[in-house]
């Protein structure tokens, strides 16, 4: 899939399959909203608005305002290091699933919002 593509995806489109890995790990739709909220500074009444506004990947990142320990996100998602991602809006998408990922995997919350 072409990059570009990716950028216009809608977020609420893809939100309901992140919801559905996270259940089916026995995580809460509220530990989901938590890293997501997390990672982008919105609220969650702000979060449930941009999926009501059906917004693209590329304005939900462009909207958000990233977390500063976002940086602090490492390892491999999708065969890639989100690290060495020089595509910064990629690395922001590719956080979030890493985030997402870790959720899934069981990991403790306060170690996944790298506190």
């Amino acid at each position: 899939m072409k990059i570009e593509r990716v950028y216009k995806i809608i977020f609420g489109s893809v939100y309901p399959y992140y919801l559905k890995k996270a259940e089916t790990k026995g995580r809460s739709k509220e530990e989901l909203d938590t890293i997501i909220c997390w990672l982008t500074g919105y609220t969650p009444k702000q979060l449930q608005q941009q999926i009501d506004k059906k917004v693209d990947m590329e304005t939900f990142f462009a909207e958000a305002k990233l977390h500063p320990n976002a940086s602090k996100i490492t390892g491999v998602i999708c065969g890639y290091r989100v690290e060495e991602i020089e595509d910064k809006l990629m690395q922001k998408i590719r956080y979030m699933d890493k985030l997402i990922d870790e959720l899934a995997k069981g990991k403790a919350m306060e170690k996944i919002l790298r506190q």
